[in-house]
């Protein structure tokens, strides 16, 4: 992998590799792109197999993440870290802790959060060295775990592609295959059940299967399986990559909406999907619940205003979809539109020179 040729190619501003011998760290920070304020992104732990797949997946990310901030309103760039290890048994204080510190060396251009393989404990230790976490213990006046506020907002847009698809946002009755049973779906899971939605489930977490049977009666089914289920929604809520030419031959959904990051392998099958007929959620759009929850921090969390905001992602899967029929383009594209021209818009707004205040230290080497 040509590092700067692929940093070059999406304009990223900065890649950080972290290692701390004593604790076993090495991390990964990359930074996208800080038009719009400090770069916002979760910390994901995953025992990745080279430190390349684990560069590509950072970069990834965070561009993921700047999309995801500027649709969502949030005056907040996009970031990542990934930590390489595994997180059942790699774990210890001085790692994160280390990563805290690594972390507040950058100043405040990259504010961290929870994400998969980490947990609310371990931004906690991260917050014993920085400020700049968010989704911390309720205690220290955060919003804790993020999951159930992803998972709302996962299903508000779902009601709002049920909409588009079906012409009412009911999910009642409704037959919905679950891929993956983590933390986010299985709260979106209890709304679904909740609202009289009928739940096909997989997971390679056979205790997660039988949560889910039990709670909500749902019917299980085989993760080669679940693709090929004759259902109105499809609902990814694993790893990425999912929507692919192997897949999209399976489904039978007139809707794919659902919390995993990066569900189309490549653009073209986001092409392939509206050329089907297939309503289809852009994954940043529809899964930004959490980051949104955690972005509210940064202002003293009040819970009541970062519902109202989540609440928010039924109306831009709505604009994203009118755009889409009205220029017959696939939403993914119109979602990137939508964020795109948010940045390039504050981007011009600042062409304005500002004089900063002169450097004390500065001053007194001179």
């Amino acid at each position: 992998m040509e590092i700067f040729k692929y940093m070059e190619k999406y304009d990223y501003e900065q890649l950080v590799f972290c290692q701390d011998k004593n604790s076993g760290l090495k991390a990964i920070i990359a930074i996208h792109d800080t038009t719009l304020g400090p770069a916002l992104g979760g910390a994901r732990m995953w025992p990745y197999q080279s430190e390349e797949e684990a560069i590509e997946d950072a970069l990834r990310l965070a561009r993921g993440m700047t999309y995801k901030n500027a649709v969502s309103g949030l005056n907040l760039g996009g970031g990542k870290t990934v930590i390489i290890g595994d997180p059942a048994k790699d774990k210890n204080e001085e790692m994160f802790r280390a990563l805290g510190r690594f972390i507040q060396s950058l100043n405040g251009r990259y504010i961290t959060a929870e994400d998969v393989g980490t947990t609310v404990e371990d931004m906690d230790l991260i917050y014993e060295e920085t400020d700049y976490v968010t989704g911390v213990s309720p205690s220290f006046g955060s919003s804790g775990n993020p999951s159930p506020v992803t998972a709302y907002g996962v299903y508000l847009g779902m009601k709002a592609s049920a909409k588009e698809a079906f012409g009412d946002d009911s999910l009642k009755g409704k037959t919905i295959a679950v891929q993956g049973l983590g933390n986010v779906a299985y709260n979106l899971c209890k709304y679904l059940h909740e609202e009289g939605a009928k739940l096909i489930v997989t997971d390679i977490n056979e205790k997660a299967i039988e949560r889910a049977v039990n709670d909500f009666g749902a019917v299980a089914v085989s993760p080669n399986e679940i693709y090929k289920q004759d259902v109105d929604i499809f609902s990814p809520c694993a790893l990425g990559a999912i929507i692919n030419d192997e897949t999209i031959p399976q489904l039978k959904a007139k809707v794919i909406a659902g919390c995993a990051n990066n569900q189309l392998k490549e653009s073209r099958h986001g092409q392939i999907l509206h050329e089907k007929g297939i309503i289809y959620a852009p994954d940043y759009v529809i899964n930004a619940g959490g980051v949104i929850n955690v972005a509210d921090e940064l202002y003293g969390y009040n819970r009541e205003r970062a519902m109202k905001r989540v609440e928010t992602i039924y109306d831009s899967l709505t604009k994203i979809f009118k755009i889409s029929k009205d220029e017959n383009i696939p939403t993914y594209l119109a979602a990137n539109r939508l964020a795109e021209e948010r940045i390039n818009s504050v981007l011009k707004s600042r062409k304005q020179f500002l004089q900063k205040e002169k450097n004390i230290l500065s001053e007194s080497i001179s």
